[in-house]
């Protein structure tokens, strides 16, 4: 029996949930991060720390990019696929 995480990407769901998974990582470590700033004081640490946050931030937007683009291949999906169309000709026949 093949394990979940062998085949991460098998579907646009489950990528999906990947991104919102490195999301909640990203989120963490930024909050982390943040944190750590407040107590360090004016140094190369306190530095490194600031270009970590920026660079978190712009992971963070890609990564909200990434989902809204996931979201509209879902869309396109059933678009095309008519998965809408089956689901409401099936809650008519309800």
């Amino acid at each position: 029996m093949p394990r979940e995480f062998d085949h991460p990407f098998a579907s646009i769901e489950s990528a999906q949930e990947f991104f919102g998974l490195v999301m909640e990582a990203v989120q963490d470590a930024r909050d982390t991060t943040s944190n750590d700033l407040q107590t360090e004081a004016e140094s190369r640490r306190a530095d490194a720390m600031r270009l970590v946050l920026y660079k978190l931030e712009k992971l963070e937007k890609h990564l909200t990019t990434s989902r809204r683009l996931l979201n509209d291949l879902r869309t396109l999906r059933r678009l095309l696929l008519e998965e809408r169309a089956d689901a409401a000709d099936r809650a008519k026949a309800s």
